[in-house]
């Protein structure tokens, strides 16, 4: 098991879980930028859903490093997602911060993945 591994991905799921949960309590930090990436307000709550599901998922993946794979791989693609949608309508603000996790997340796939 990789020390590393098991840092970032508990750290990469406490920023799931605290981004999640201001998407579910639609945060008025949070609503204006979904608004300006064209995320529906009934979607949010499903965005939220997906980050606490990505989240548990890279803790189980710590004892179970198969589903902490699969976990990454959905938490990838899904800040890939979101830089995507930050930088179709030139929120450029709003990309360094899903680009950080984007690469946070890139790092603990890499490390579950040579950590099998």
């Amino acid at each position: 098991m990789s020390v590393a591994y098991v840092v970032l991905a508990v750290l990469l799921s406490l920023m799931l879980v605290v981004s999640g949960r201001g998407k579910l309590v639609k945060d008025p930090k949070i609503m204006p930028v979904m608004a300006a990436v064209g995320v529906s307000p009934g979607m949010v709550p499903v965005l939220a859903v997906l980050e606490f599901a990505g989240a548990a998922g890279l803790l189980v993946g710590i004892g179970y490093r198969p589903l902490g794979v699969a976990a990454a791989v959905g938490v990838v693609l899904y800040f890939l997602g979101a830089v995507i949608a930050h930088l179709r309508v030139k929120d450029f603000k709003g990309t360094p911060g899903a680009g950080v996790l984007l690469i946070a997340s890139t790092v603990v796939l890499t490390l579950a993945l040579v950590s099998m």
